[in-house]
C-alpha cells in the first residue's frame, strides 16, 4: 500500500466531511446501547451541547493561564465543582489533565517527589495496592521508577488490608486503592486500608477514574458502598474522569489533592531555557482548550438532577442484567454490587470444570453485534451499564443466553476466532512472550503499513502465531508435567 502524502491541493470540505462519516461506517454502534464502557454516551441533545462548547475553544491553549484567563477560570470552576462532589476541604487543589492515565502519571510523580523531598534516603521508591489496580499505575512505575509491591486478591476482587499494610516499608510513598475497580466493579476498603496507612504515614490515593461522576449519585440511590471519597481523614488525593461518567469529551480527568502544598510537586518550572521561563501544571505542555470548555459546560447543562437521573436508569439496568445472568445456570456473577459495573465468567463445578468457554460466548455476542470486554483471571466478561444501555438489557440477555447454550452445544466453538486468541494466552506460563506477542501486534498496527492483525487463523483454526507461541512454551509444559510426576500430584499442585 503507497504510502500517503498531503494532497497538493485542498479538497473540498463537504468530501472531507463525507469522507469521516464514512469512517464510521464499522464504529461499535454506542448510540443503541450496544456497547458496554468504551463511550458514555447522554444522548443527542447533551451531545450537541458538549460539542458546542468544544468547538468555541478548539484554537485555544491553556499553556499559558494569561492568555486565556476565560479557559482558566472553567478549569478552576471543574476542578471546585469535582472537589465538592468528591466531599474535599475547603482546602483542596488540583488541575484537570487529558484522561485517567494521565491524572494516574501525576499521582504517582507528585507522591514520589513529595517522599524524597521530606525523606531524602527514599532511592528506591515503592507504591502499594491491591492487584486490580489499573495498568496505568504499572506504566507511571515504569516511567518514575516506581516499583510495585501488588497483594493478591480472590475471584471476587477482594484483598486483606492488613496484607497490604504488611508490604509498607521506608521506601513507600504511597498507597492505592479504586472506587471502584475496574474489573469487578467492587469499591475497596478504603477506610480500613486509609487507618492502616494514617499509622504508618503513608498517603492513600484513591483511583475514582471510573467511578468518581457516578458512586456519589448511586450511594444518594441507596446502594451500599465502603465510605471512599475525602470524608476518609487519610484519603490525600483522588483521580475521576470526566469524560466517562461526566458525559463530556474525551480528554478530560481530575486530580485532586487535599490540600495545595501536595499539588505544588506535581508542578514542573524550568528557570534556565533561551526562550525564557516555562512552567506548566501536568504531563503535556501545550493543553487543548476544546475538552476544559466541554467539561465545564456538561457539568453545568446537566446539573445535579441530570445526573442522578442517568445513573437511576443505569443502576435500575445493572440490577435487571444481573438478574438475568443469575438464572442462567452456567454462569456466576463476579465481584459486588458496588457499582454499575457486572461481570460474569463460567459456573464450575467441584473439580473446577468450567461449565462453558466464556471467550467463545464473547465471540458469539460480538457476532450478533454486540461490543464485548473480554477479561482474564479467571477468563470473564466485563459489562459497564449506562443510561444508554437501559433499552436493550432484554435483547442482550436472549442473545446471552442463545450464546451460552450454542457453546454449551458445540464445544469446538473454543477453538476458533477470538476465544482461541485468549485460550492460547491462558495456556502460555511465560507472560514475557505473550507481551512479546502482543508488542509484535502493535508493530503491525502502528507501523509503516497499518496493519491489523488477523487473530485467527484460516477457517477459523488456530492462527501461525498461536502455534508459534505454544509450541516455543512447548518444552516448559512438559517439563512441569514430568516434575508433576516425578514429585507427587502435592508438589504438583504447587507448580501448576
Amino acid at each position: 500500500m503507497p504510502r500517503s502524502t498531503i494532497p497538493k491541493t485542498g479538497r473540498a470540505h463537504d468530501q472531507i466531511m463525507a469522507e469521516l462519516d464514512a469512517g464510521m461506517a464499522d464504529d461499535a454502534d454506542f448510540r443503541g446501547g450496544r456497547t458496554f464502557s468504551l463511550v458514555y454516551w447522554a444522548g443527542d441533545h447533551h451531545h450537541k451541547l458538549v460539542a458546542a462548547a468544544h468547538d468555541r475553544y478548539v484554537a485555544h491553549n491553556a499553556l499559558n493561564p494569561m492568555a486565556f484567563p476565560g479557559l482558566k477560570q472553567m478549569e478552576n470552576q471543574v476542578v471546585a465543582m469535582s472537589a465538592s462532589l468528591l466531599n474535599a476541604p475547603a482546602q483542596a487543589a488540583g488541575t484537570m489533565s487529558s484522561g485517567g492515565t494521565e491524572s494516574i502519571l501525576l499521582a504517582v510523580k507528585t507522591w514520589r517527589d513529595r517522599a524524597r523531598k521530606r525523606r531524602p534516603w527514599v532511592r528506591r521508591p515503592n507504591l502499594v495496592g491491591p492487584a486490580t489496580i489499573h495498568p496505568a499505575f504499572a506504566k507511571a512505575g515504569h516511567l518514575f521508577d516506581v516499583a510495585l509491591h501488588l497483594v493478591p486478591t480472590d475471584t471476587d476482587g477482594i484483598f486483606d488490608p492488613d496484607r497490604l499494610a504488611a508490604r509498607v516499608d521506608r521506601n513507600t510513598v504511597m498507597a492505592v486503592c479504586s472506587a471502584p475497580q475496574y474489573v469487578h466493579g467492587v469499591v475497596d476498603p478504603i477506610p480500613q486500608v486509609a487507618d492502616r496507612m494514617v499509622a504508618r504515614g503513608v498517603p492513600l490515593h484513591v483511583d475514582a477514574c471510573f467511578g468518581g461522576f457516578i458512586q456519589p449519585w448511586l450511594e444518594r440511590l441507596g446502594v451500599e458502598m465502603p465510605v471512599w471519597d475525602f470524608r476518609v481523614p487519610g484519603v490525600m488525593s483522588i483521580s475521576a474522569d470526566l469524560h466517562k461518567f461526566g458525559y463530556t469529551a474525551k480528554g478530560a480527568s481530575v486530580l485532586l489533592y487535599r490540600d495545595v502544598s501536595t499539588l505544588r510537586h506535581q508542578f514542573f518550572v524550568s528557570t534556565d531555557w533561551a526562550g525564557g521561563l516555562y512552567a506548566s501544571p501536568g504531563l503535556a505542555g501545550t493543553r487543548p482548550g476544546g475538552p476544559i470548555a466541554a467539561a465545564w459546560a456538561s457539568l453545568q447543562g446537566m446539573g445535579q438532577d441530570g445526573y442522578l437521573d442517568r445513573a437511576r436508569v443505569a443502576l435500575d439496568a445493572v440490577n435487571r442484567l444481573r438478574a438475568g445472568i443469575r438464572q442462567i445456570p452456567e454462569l456466576r456473577l463476579l465481584g459486588r454490587p458496588h457499582s454499575v459495573i457486572a461481570t460474569w465468567a463460567a459456573a464450575e463445578d467441584g473439580q473446577g470444570r468450567r461449565a462453558v468457554d466464556i471467550y467463545a460466548v464473547a465471540d458469539l455476542l460480538h457476532a450478533k453485534g454486540w461490543s464485548v470486554d473480554r477479561q482474564q483471571r479467571p477468563p470473564s466478561m466485563h459489562n459497564t451499564v449506562t443510561a444508554a444501555n437501559a433499552p436493550v438489557i432484554d435483547a442482550y440477555l436472549d442473545d446471552l443466553r442463545a450464546s451460552v447454550a450454542a457453546v454449551r452445544a458445540d464445544p469446538s466453538l473454543s477453538r476458533s476466532g477470538e476465544a482461541a486468541v485468549y485460550g492460547t494466552m491462558a495456556r502460555v506460563p511465560l507472560r514475557g512472550l505473550v507481551k512479546r506477542n502482543v508488542l509484535d501486534m502493535m508493530e503491525k498496527m502502528y507501523g509503516p503499513q497499518g496493519e491489523m492483525p488477523d487473530l485467527s487463523g484460516d477457517g477459523g483454526g488456530i492462527a501461525p502465531w498461536q502455534q508459534r507461541l505454544l509450541d516455543a512454551t512447548e518444552p516448559l509444559l512438559d517439563a512441569t508435567r514430568r516434575l508433576r510426576t516425578r514429585l507427587g500430584t502435592r508438589i504438583g499442585r504447587g507448580v501448576r
